[in-house]
């Protein structure tokens, strides 16, 4: 049997020559053992399940439909058998319609493939030593129970290789490949397995059989149920045991068992849960600076100079301020802003920037420490080598190789799916297509623009025009306010739009693309889903930080969007206050969408379907047919997961400035996340096929990007968005001689100093308010800090020194700060390496050992099959160059 495996299934990757004689399923009713993992027999383990509804009792498709689908189906199973695998099928318990073929794979099988897959497995027990760490007492609080969860025994590791079969830890067969590796195998066979052949062109793999309906489903068996231990003797219930120990809300501040959830999910998995738990360990640290920098604001915004001046009814009470929209907007006063400009006083402190200057080192402790936590995780999990020895090709790929190309390389004929300008059309158009769609982003938040544009002159219209500002509606719903709320609504209900429309161009154009092997079309499809979430998620972030209120001319000669609209100018209270209303509204929104959609949702199917089984029968149900009526996890796997999270990250790094608690946030929400995603696995989704993963692919240098991007972005905020940089100037320079009057330096007189006076003569007719003036002044207020000169001037109306002191200052700010932090980063990734030396050193012993011990065995081997031959051979050997006798 395994010289046939050798010959037919390593070439032809599981297909058989068309035989007239197909091999069929074995028969078997239902033992009423619901929680059995086993054949009816007992002892065959049952590795993966295939569900598929019996043609004979369909009546949704013509008949010579299902004569096709049954004969494609027949033909899969036929050859599924003659690879080696045992098939059993059995009848559903609540729907006699259903058939569930449950499949195991023998040893032989298993040894071939593990061969042909390059799996590494255990060679004898680890000696190397492992040193205790000084705070090993304290994260042992933190722990999972040991008595529960028992520590994996670690081993030295090796790819297997039949001929050497005898070098392996082998102390049980049927233990030596746990579940997780056994269906990873069989899934293995499924994907390769042809199932028809049309225009001389191959048909395989179980996904397409999937998506035609042939099959309702394929999955692993989970081992046991959530709710209590299984009933089998045989079974170790760690599906129980990590719902107790690890998705139960109660275990919110234990750490996670990973090499536990490893095991049971495979690395892929494990590594997700691994790197979601360190960002959340790290942003504990961000939180608690985040947090420290919020309470300075608080207690220091009744010390706040400006703030004070803005409420003060004589100072801020006998501003009267110009009118921000055109015809139908009114003169108003500056106390009115008196509630927002103290809630600035909170975030636009100090403090502020000692955080965004510690989040630009923190991203970059966070990254470097990951990439060594990472490193030890490949060491432990035996994934060093994964990329180069153990990935294979997509059957995606392999069914379209039909060129013949010349490998530079080894000077050899290979096979691929597409010549050189093949690749690069491809290439164009996927391209094209992305950028299509990226404008298209674009487009929809210029509409939101407009919106906002538009809709500003309503509220203008509609909301109290008091100018004395006593309603308390005018004092928290201004017209700035109103359009920014409304307008963060739209653009966060067309964010999410956009993104389930763009999920399935992303796939389509991934698709096309065709790459070669998993971890590629996993890295092709995060960039392309990221680059447009970036721009979904953040770009009306950007245009309220950067843009909004930045180019607005002055109340004689504004400036217009398309020719019609005036350009927004921010709230009195500034832009930084509105970016924070952006931010809320769009992290709290996704935050509350995501759940509803991963988490609500299944839980609801999953309700539903117990509900009706349980009215439909009190029967046993199997442990296949329960994991049948859990929720599919879906093609894409973890990668919304970790979509969410980085978009999270960006959020936490890229605005921080604006928004200090931002972490605590993130921490809070993380904590919850780890638990609800566990939850979710363990009881409302079907088991994963278990996958190898080295590292998180593509998010690393993702969030790379986004770590220097941050640092100028929280820059460009604490320079343009907030007022730090004016107020920093004014003190030190214009409120004494020779431009202020003051005898020292202070912040006294700030608000009237920097908000230009403005002739109300000079209104053109076009600008005109329709609201007539009052009293005996003839000027008024810009909104915003523009720092012109006054009417009468011989500039009038232009910028004036301060201007371009407040100019020289922001810029030479974000060139120190970004200088500054970007060196300190530099020095921070050169001290510390990407692999610590403990790991450099196992993985060197680990290698030396194996060698030795498979070079040590080898010779038993050799010494043992020649016996005196072998002996005599080295004896001649030493006689012919020993000392010649006298």
């Amino acid at each position: 049997l395994v010289l046939e495996l050798n010959q037919v299934i390593i070439p032809t990757y599981g297909t058989v020559p068309d035989q007239q004689n197909l091999h069929t399923p074995e028969w078997a009713d239902f033992d009423d053992k619901p929680d059995s993992l086993f054949f009816s027999d007992g002892q065959r383990r049952i590795d993966f399940v295939l569900v598929y509804e019996d043609e004979s009792k369909k009546i949704t498709h013509k008949r010579s439909d299902r004569k096709k689908q049954k004969k494609k189906r027949q033909k899969y199973e036929s050859n599924l058998i003659s690879n080696g695998l045992q098939l059993e099928a059995t009848r559903s318990v609540l729907d006699e319609k259903l058939i569930f073929v449950k499949v195991h794979a023998p040893w032989e099988v298993l040894c071939t493939y593990a061969e042909v897959m390059h799996i590494k497995l255990p060679l004898q027990p680890s000696d190397l030593k492992t040193r205790d760490s000084a705070f090993n007492w304290f994260s042992r609080l933190f722990s999972v129970d040991e008595n529960v969860i028992k520590p994996e025994q670690e081993f030295f590791t090796a790819p297997f290789q039949k001929e050497h079969l005898s070098n392996f830890y082998i102390q049980d067969k049927d233990t030596f490949f746990n579940p997780a590796t056994r269906s990873r195998i069989v899934h293995f066979i499924l994907s390769r397995v042809e199932y028809a052949t049309k225009n001389n062109v191959k048909k395989f793999g179980i996904n397409k059989l999937l998506d035609t309906g042939i099959y309702k489903a394929a999955f692993p068996l989970h081992d046991s149920s959530f709710r209590h231990p299984s009933t089998d003797s045989d079974c170790p219930s760690e599906r129980y045991h990590l719902y107790r120990e690890w998705a139960h809300p109660k275990n919110i501040f234990k750490l996670q068992p990973l090499d536990f959830i490893r095991k049971y999910y495979g690395e892929k998995i494990g590594i997700y849960f691994a790197w979601l738990g360190f960002y959340t360990n790290m942003l504990i640290v961000a939180a608690v600076v985040g947090v420290g920098c919020f309470l300075y604001g608080c207690l220091t915004k009744d010390n706040c100079t400006w703030s004070q001046e803005v409420c003060d009814p004589n100072i801020g009470g006998n501003i009267i301020m110009c009118p921000q929209c055109d015809k139908v907007c009114t003169y108003w006063n500056l106390t009115i802003t008196c509630e927002s400009s103290k809630k600035l006083c909170i975030f636009d402190s100090f403090g502020t920037l000692v955080f965004a200057v510690f989040m630009g080192i923190w991203v970059t402790l966070f990254l470097e420490f990951w990439k060594r936590r990472q490193a030890e995780l490949e060491y432990e999990w035996d994934t060093v080598e994964y990329l180069e020895q153990e990935e294979q090709v997509r059957p995606e790929y392999e069914a379209r190789c039909t060129h013949v190309v010349m490998n530079e390389i080894t000077q050899q004929e290979e096979h691929v799916p597409y010549t050189t300008c093949g690749k690069c059309i491809r290439m164009t158009f996927c391209t094209s297509a992305v950028f299509f769609w990226i404008l298209l982003i674009i487009a929809s938040v210029i509409g939101i623009i407009v919106y906002r544009l538009s809709v500003f002159l309503v509220f203008s219209a509609k909301l109290p025009k008091h100018i004395n500002g006593t309603e308390a509606i005018r004092k928290y719903l201004t017209p700035q306010t109103a359009t920014s709320v409304t307008a963060s609504l739209i653009s966060f209900i067309v964010i999410m739009v956009l993104n389930v429309i763009y999920e399935k161009v992303a796939i389509l154009i991934t698709d096309f693309e065709l790459p070669r092997t998993q971890t590629d079309y996993e890295n092709s499809l995060t960039t392309k889903m990221f680059l447009f979430q970036f721009v979904n998620y953040y770009s009306s972030c950007f245009y309220i930080a950067f843009f909004k209120g930045k180019f607005v001319g002055h109340p004689g000669n504004p400036v217009y969007w398309l020719g019609k609209y005036r350009n927004e100018e921010c709230d009195p209270g500034g832009c930084l206050l509105e970016l924070t209303t952006q931010l809320a509204i769009i992290v709290g929104g996704k935050a509350i969408w995501n759940n509803i959609q991963e988490v609500l949702l299944p839980w609801v199917k999953n309700l539903i379907g117990r509900y009706c089984a349980a009215a439909r029968s009190e029967k046993v149900v199997p442990r296949w047919e329960q994991d049948y009526h859990l929720q599919p996890i879906g093609k894409l796997g973890l990668f919304y997961e970790y979509l969410e999270m980085v978009i999270q990250f960006g959020f936490v790094t890229l605005f921080v400035a604006s928004f200090p608690l931002a972490p605590l946030l993130a921490l809070i929400n993380n904590m919850l996340e780890i638990r609800l995603d566990a939850w979710k696995l363990t009881t409302q989704f079907r088991r994963m096929v278990p996958q190898k993963a080295q590292d998180i692919g593509a998010w690393q240098p993702i969030m790379q990007g986004i770590a220097i991007l941050a640092v100028v972005t929280n820059a460009m905020i604490i320079a343009f968005t907030s007022d730090m940089i004016p107020r920093l100037v004014y003190y030190w320079s214009f409120s004494v001689p020779p431009y202020g009057s003051h005898s020292s330096h202070t912040m006294k007189g700030y608000i009237n100093s920097t908000l230009s006076v403005f002739n109300i003569s000079d209104f053109k007719n076009a600008s005109k308010p329709f609201s007539p003036w009052f009293g005996n002044q003839t000027t008024c207020r810009q909104v915003y800090r523009d720092l012109r000169y006054p009417p009468g001037h011989q500039h009038q109306y232009e910028h004036n020194i301060y201007y371009w002191h407040v100019i020289a200052a922001k810029l030479a700010f974000i060139i120190v700060m970004e200088h500054v932090i970007y060196f300190v980063k530099f020095i921070i990734s050169y001290v510390i390496p990407d692999v610590s030396q403990k790991t450099k050193s196992k993985v060197k012993r680990e290698k030396y050992l194996t060698q030795k011990l498979l070079h040590e065995n080898d010779l038993k081997v050799v010494k043992k099959t020649m016996g005196k031959i072998a002996d005599k051979i080295i004896r001649g050997v030493d006689s012919t160059f020993g000392p010649k006798a006298e």
